[in-house]
């Protein structure tokens, strides 16, 4: 392996410039103000984890862990997801505060990247947990919440898909039996590969009631009347059970006021396999790729040893602002220019108009060696300047 040159950064990282993250903080601060307002508190967490623990549980591929030792030799990773940071927080710092928590977070993750993958590595991601609450409002509060996050973010032109867990889970091995089999159907679903999905199916040695029923669920994508329609194709319980979750939880919507928010996909395959239940993505117009998603994971906690039922979702803050399409603007500055003489004038002068909520570069022009291209990159220039035109030194 060759030595990098001086300017280059680890693959799939990124360095955020001045104008970027001044964009960034003006919506992420919108965001979390609104999650405060409906009681989620913050918190952070190490940016390293141990491998056997949150390493494990997080359900990212092995290859996508940025993995190290600690002086002990014990493995670490950088915490490529928030659900299991928080979930040993709650089984460990959280372990006497009662049921149900609510939970909300800012944190870099990092997932290691390919070569060819073109994919951040290190990302910033806005997310809640509700944690200790197995009803299907806790399920509507969340989905509600993020709805209400993206619009207050300033996003108009996106959808959520709300798919179940168990009600395909339920119809795979209804129909195919073989959980081998049954994955790789799930891995066309997560890729939306429907060409290779039906392939597949075709290829099976299944009785034409049977893939005509796994074709079927192709078409289960739309209004609140495919759950109706999903009941013709299985009579399972656990997949008429997972349907009537979907029923209740579109009244809730109803009642959030964001139903026409909501399509219901039951198709929708989440990349995280510790989902139980009701899972979740927005899209947005023009994005490829979900912005924002979540589910219901009711038995993470177990491995954390505080069991509990819990929902919730992440924002990909990059994403979202590709699709807001955010202008990078930088944040105006006046720069105070002063000659030795005048000195303690320009201090007070800069001091007056900070308290005036202005930012102030503060610069001796004797410090400068290209005053033009200085001043060129300030809205405001105010020149504090002596008779000698500023050539002594403070």
């Amino acid at each position: 392996m060759s030595k990098p040159l001086v300017f280059e950064k680890p693959l799939g990282m990124r360095d955020t410039l001045p104008a970027l993250y001044e964009t960034k903080k003006r919506v992420r601060v919108k965001m979390e103000a609104l999650i405060q307002s409906w009681g989620y508190q913050f918190i952070e967490t190490p940016t390293l984890e141990y491998y056997d623990t949150v390493g494990v549980a997080s359900a990212i591929p092995e290859k996508h862990l940025f993995k190290l030792l600690d002086q002990a030799g014990n493995p670490l990773v950088l915490r490529p997801d928030m659900t299991s940071p928080i979930a040993r927080v709650a089984g460990s710092s959280l372990k006497n505060v009662a049921y149900p928590l609510r939970l909300a977070y800012d944190s870099n993750l990092f997932q290691a990247q390919q070569h060819d993958g073109g994919r951040p590595a290190e990302y910033e991601q806005i997310g809640i947990e509700l944690i200790g609450d197995g009803t299907r409002s806790a399920d509507a509060e969340v989905i509600a919440l993020m709805i209400a996050v993206l619009k207050e973010a300033g996003l108009t032109d996106f959808k959520v898909a709300v798919g179940h867990v168990q009600f395909m889970n339920s119809l795979f091995l209804d129909v195919i039996g073989k959980a081998e089999r049954a994955e790789v159907l799930r891995k066309f679903l997560n890729e939306k590969n429907y060409v290779g999905y039906r392939e597949n199916v075709r290829q099976l040695d299944l009785s034409s009631i049977d893939e005509r029923h796994l074709m079927s669920l192709l078409q289960l994508r739309g209004e609140r009347d495919v759950i109706a329609s999903a009941r013709e194709l299985t009579s399972k319980q656990a997949a008429l059970t997972a349907l009537d979750e979907l029923e209740t939880l579109a009244s809730t919507l109803e009642a959030y006021g964001v139903a026409s928010d909501v399509t219901f996909d039951l198709t929708l395959v989440r990349h995280m396999n510790y989902y139980t239940g009701i899972v979740f993505e927005a899209y947005a117009e023009g994005l490829g790729m979900p912005l924002s998603g979540g589910g219901r994971y009711d038995e993470l906690l177990e491995k954390f040893n505080r069991p509990a039922q819990a929902t919730g979702f992440g924002i990909r803050l990059d994403y979202l602002l590709d699709a807001l399409g955010e202008v990078e603007t930088e944040v105006p500055i006046t720069c105070l220019l002063f000659t030795r003489e005048r000195q303690t004038e320009a201090i007070q002068k800069a001091q007056q108009l900070r308290t005036e909520g202005k930012q102030v570069v503060l610069q001796n022009i004797a410090g400068v060696a290209d005053l033009d291209a200085l001043t060129a990159r300030f809205e405001d220039v105010i020149q504090c300047i002596g008779r000698n035109g500023g050539k002594g030194e403070v």
